[in-house]
């Protein structure tokens, strides 16, 4: 969302209101934000509770501070990622991932559903920094196995500061995805933007907004930093992604990233969901 380095920290400048068209136009199930200002993401669940988006306009979102309070971003409030559910949610849990020495603290918030407590949906941003990108992925690759122990169906959903054919990506990938675009995978996941033939197949569409030649994938079409992941024993038919430009905001783009929206049916302990 660039909630304050291209949106400085504003709720009246067409991001938010652009968010929530998005969220509704698509009638979503869960939607994860990354770069939100504090004040950015009560301003949206104000504008989604007033629309009538959520079932339960009390309790379907959750927010966990990254960069912190006291500073100059966001107008001295936190800046941070955040999930929207359209059902209601149940507890949040909160993890730091290891530490790259910078302000800014990498989270992973995840959340199940309140009357499907298998069924739990993350988000996640990870750092720039070289030496802590595999790190942080590892990090996060093994609370999504923690829960798949304990019987949870997951789906992830973030800016990874990755790309798909990295090799520090591979232990997150299934080896199902394997092409000249993305081999060596050694992982039990699958990315909702893995499998389109038309669009670097095996590696997805473009998430960044502008094409920068020089580091843009396999396919030269552009980088792919964000990815929607949900562990392959747990899908149950067809997925598919889709890479859409962002919306204008007082006349710039809203975000340097793309939306990734994508859409999966998963099996779930109690019965099989559709996202």
């Amino acid at each position: 969302m660039s909630g304050d380095e291209m949106n400085h920290n504003s709720t009246t400048n067409g991001m938010v209101s652009a968010a929530a068209k998005s969220i509704r136009n698509r009638n979503a199930d869960f939607v994860a934000l990354n770069e939100l200002c504090a004040s950015q993401y009560r301003a949206l669940q104000q504008t989604l509770r007033d629309s009538g988006w959520p079932v339960d306009g009390t309790n379907f979102a959750r927010f966990e501070g990254a960069y912190p309070a006291g500073r100059s971003v966001c107008g001295g409030e936190e800046e941070g990622i955040a999930i929207f559910s359209k059902q209601p949610l149940g507890p949040a849990d909160r993890f730091t991932l290891p530490d790259d020495g910078q302000r800014e603290k990498r989270k992973l918030l995840c959340a199940a559903l309140k009357d499907k407590t298998h069924m739990r949906f993350c988000v996640t941003h990870l750092t720039f920094v070289d030496d802590y990108r595999k790190p942080q992925a590892d990090y996060v690759r093994e609370r999504l196995e923690d829960y798949h122990g304990k019987g949870d169906t997951v789906i992830v959903a973030g800016d990874f500061n990755m790309q798909p054919n990295w090799g520090r990506m591979d232990d997150f990938y299934s080896a199902g995805v394997n092409t000249p675009n993305n081999d060596r995978n050694t992982g039990h996941y699958r990315e909702l933007d893995d499998n389109d033939p038309a669009n670097c197949a095996g590696y997805g569409e473009s998430t960044v907004s502008k094409l920068d030649p020089g580091n843009a994938g396999p396919c030269g079409t552009g980088e792919k930093i964000d990815f929607i992941f949900a562990r392959e024993d747990r899908i149950a038919g067809p997925y598919s992604a889709d890479s859409l430009a962002p919306e204008s905001c007082g006349g710039a783009l809203c975000s340097d990233h793309r939306v990734l929206i994508g859409s999966v049916t998963v099996s779930v302990n109690g019965g099989a969901s559709a996202v």
